[in-house]
């Protein structure tokens, strides 16, 4: 038998996206996404707030493909029934 695939970010309930994680994978996953924003805002922004910007772009980039990767399959969802 195989077991069904565990996805690390479930599908949000309204709207289009992802929830919070539900594995550990996905934990990892945000807290080190986390911790990799936080140490760029503390070397970039004082000195370079542009690159900061491009920097939050890219590191959002980098979330949703991993999200898009390990999560459910996205779709515009209206609750439970859709």
């Amino acid at each position: 038998m195989t077991e069904p695939k565990k996805y690390w970010f479930p599908a949000k309930r309204y709207g289009w996206g992802w929830g919070l994680p539900a594995t550990w994978q996905g934990w990892v996953i945000l807290g080190t996404w986390t911790a990799f924003l936080v140490a760029g805002a503390a070397h970039l922004l004082p000195r370079h707030p542009f690159v900061f910007a491009v920097f939050v772009g890219v590191m959002g980039g980098l979330l949703t493909l991993i999200c898009y990767v390990t999560g459910e399959p996205p779709r515009w969802r209206w609750g439970d029934g859709s």
